[in-house]
């Protein structure tokens, strides 16, 4: 479920850039506003699963698990970075800092397809290229409840 609200939000993203270009101001600001409310419940969803059922572990061949988690840590970058400049990006748009907003928006957009690409990979890897490893609640690994 989550999977699909990262990938609308990129798809959104998409389909915003193409508005802004013939110049649909209005439709480009509701489909960013969608696209941000679509990354928002995509991280909800992400995170009440992290919290409450946990993360699953690389069930892949060890040979592999390095290359994993080289990738893993370099999707948990761009989707942290990715995260900061949408923020951004949307806050001096909504404030009509027109000049500022198409100077980062390129740049958000690219980091957000990356994100929701690689985090696709991420999915993946875990669940239908290999079969997910052990999963632990985060209140189970602190907590050992």
């Amino acid at each position: 479920m989550s999977t699909f609200f990262i990938i609308l939000s990129a798809i959104l993203v998409a389909i915003g850039w193409n508005l802004i270009r013939q110049r649909k101001i209005e439709a480009h600001q509701k489909t960013m506003i969608a696209a941000v409310v679509s990354a928002v419940l995509f991280f909800i969803i992400y995170i009440s699963r992290t919290v409450f059922i946990g993360n699953t572990a690389f069930g892949g061949p060890d040979d592999l698990k390095i290359y994993y988690t080289v990738f893993l840590v370099f999707h948990i970058i761009l989707a942290t970075t990715g995260a900061f400049f949408g923020v951004i990006t949307i806050h001096v748009g909504l404030k009509n800092n027109l000049a500022r907003h198409r100077k980062i928006g390129p740049v958000t957009s690219i980091i957000w397809f990356f994100t929701a690409i690689t985090g696709v990979a991420v999915y993946l890897l875990l669940y239908v290229f290999y079969k997910g490893g052990e999963t632990t609640s985060v209140f189970k690994a602190i907590l050992g409840v």
